[in-house]
Order: C-alpha cells, then structure tokens, then sequence
C-alpha cells in the first residue's frame, strides 16, 4: 500500500493482476464459491487474511480501499460477490478464526458481527466507489441477505441501520417502487424493533416511514403499504406476547 500509493490505476491494476497470479487468488476464490459455505474452511480463512491482510490494509484511503475492493469483487457474479463479501467482511469465530456462515439464520445478532460489512457496504455506496451505482450496492444488499440461506428479517433491518441513511432509505425506496410492501412492512416494523432493542431514537424509524410513504406514486399504494405495516404489528405483538406467556 505504501509502495503504490498515488500510482495510476492501470499501474494498480497490474500489481492486482500480479498478486492474484502469484497467489493464484481467482482460482482459489472459484473453489469456494463453489462450494457449500464453511466446507472448505481453511481456505476461506485464507482468502480472508489474504484479503484483508495485503489488499485491504487497515487505515487506507477510502478511495485506495474501494479501488482495491472493487479489484476483488468485480471479476464475479453477484450472487458471487455477496458471497465473498460474506467471507472477507462477516462474523467470525472467536474460538478459531472461521467464518461463521450461519450466525444471521440462527438467531438476532449484533452490532458488532455487521459492522464489518455496513462499512464495506458504506464503501461501495460512497462516491469513491466510481464503478458501482446505487442500483448496484442494493442489488449486493440484497443477494447478501440470502448468504447462505435467508436472513432473520431482525439482522437485515440491523445491516440497514448500520449502512447509513442514505442506503437504508435507497434500499427501502427501491421495494416500495417494485410494489414489494409486504417486506417493506416487515422491514419497518424490525427497524424500529431494532431501534428500540439498541437504544437508537424511536424518531429516526417515524421520520424515515414518512419518506418512504413519499415514495409511493398512488394513495392506494401508500394506504395498502401502512395496512401491511399495521397486520405486521400485530403479528409480532401476538408472536411476542405468545413467548411471554410460554415462559
């Protein structure tokens, strides 16, 4: 990083192209998203030292990390590419180190085991990321919260939260266009369940919803979206209320 700091992209480009050949990083890379997820566990790890270790040292620009994070992920897929933003970004074990694959399906997480990927996400999203669209990093959000299998709505309104607001509100008006209001309601109801678990202002999820009601074209589409929003309410009232009294 030092070596390379303020050289020509297409300098850059070629030093990438070299390490990735004397690691032999692209083959590597393909073993594992071929892979079922935590199957080929020490070469997972390895990728993510490599990663993170040479590629994307700790205190770099913004600018030279989404240049170099970009390198990394552009050359795939983007089922691909969630998968391996998963693998260099996400929570690992505490006991050896491994990637664990299964902490967003299993139960609500925290902050810390998304903050890795909200500031990889803040990164592509930034305007240092020039080859990624807005369009771009939600369709990532997306495909992200479905690696390896869906996500609790709970870590996914947690991930938003922790993207930033122009992202939450980008990825939330995204849903409200395709006419998707059902997940938008669960997505607003987790938001302010999450706001109200990790001690954010209630204000923030209120002054957010009015946003996103701008967002749609009609009143029906707006009145059908806040009747989604309310049965969602109630559903997770009674679920909760269920556990209470199951002790």
């Amino acid at each position: 990083q030092i070596l390379t700091a303020g050289w020509d992209e297409l300098e850059c480009h070629r030093v990438f192209n070299f390490l990735c050949e004397l690691s032999n990083l692209a083959r590597k890379v393909q073993t594992v998203v071929s892979s079922k997820p935590g199957s080929a566990r020490r070469l997972e790890l390895r990728i993510r030292l490599f990663c993170r270790a040479v590629l994307l040292c700790p205190g770099s620009h913004r600018s030279d990390s989404a240049f170099w994070l970009s390198r990394i992920l552009n050359p795939w897929p983007m089922v691909n590419q969630a998968r391996l933003l998963y693998l260099i970004f996400g929570p690992v074990s505490s006991r050896d180190g491994h990637v664990v694959w299964q902490k967003m399906i299993e139960g609500p997480t925290d902050e810390s085991s998304l903050k890795g990927l909200a500031d990889a996400i803040k990164l592509l999203y930034g305007t240092e990321a020039r080859e990624w669209t807005a369009d771009d990093v939600i369709s990532l959000v997306d495909e992200l919260s479905v690696v390896p299998q869906e996500w609790l709505m709970e870590n996914n309104a947690r991930l938003l939260l922790l993207s930033g607001n122009s992202i939450c509100f980008t990825f939330l008006a995204s849903k409200a266009v395709n006419g998707r209001a059902v997940e938008l309601a669960r997505l607003m109801v987790f938001m302010a369940l999450v706001c109200e678990k990790d001690l954010y202002c209630m204000d923030w999820a209120v002054k957010m919803m009015q946003k996103v009601c701008k967002v749609f074209s009609t009143a029906w589409e707006r009145n059908n979206f806040l009747q989604c929003l309310e049965s969602t309410f109630a559903h997770m009232l009674m679920d909760m209320l269920q556990a209470v009294l199951a002790g």
